[in-house]
């Protein structure tokens, strides 16, 4: 298996993970109904503090990768709202950009032209 094939399969995984867990989730409580003795638990909150760190992290190498303001802004919002939804959604889109025979290294080496 390529290494590119191996990032597609790892991030179409994720993606459809996600999406799944997010339905079912979602089909029990409302985001917005989680007890308050939950969301206020200094775990639930270090753990919010954590994954929100990685996805700024993941979107300022995004943001060093996407010449338009516009598509910073958006994939922001859309990381911020999505999470891993998001994140795994640009990685995919991104792999599906790269030219025939280049490898997934050209993801973290270089630029897309605009």
């Amino acid at each position: 298996m390529t290494s590119r094939l191996a990032l597609v399969t790892w991030f179409a995984l994720v993606l459809v993970a996600m999406l799944a867990v997010t339905g079912w989730a979602s089909s029990h409580v409302a985001l917005w109904k989680i007890p308050r003795p939950i969301a206020t638990h200094p775990w639930f909150v270090a753990t919010l503090f954590d994954a929100y760190f990685g996805f700024v992290a993941f979107w300022l190498w995004l943001a060093w990768r996407e010449a338009r303001i516009l598509a910073r802004a958006g994939w922001l919002v859309a990381i911020l709202l999505l999470g891993n939804i998001a994140m795994a959604a640009y990685v995919l889109v991104e792999l599906w950009r790269l030219p025939a025979g280049s490898g997934p290294s050209a993801l973290f080496s270089q630029k897309p032209r605009p």
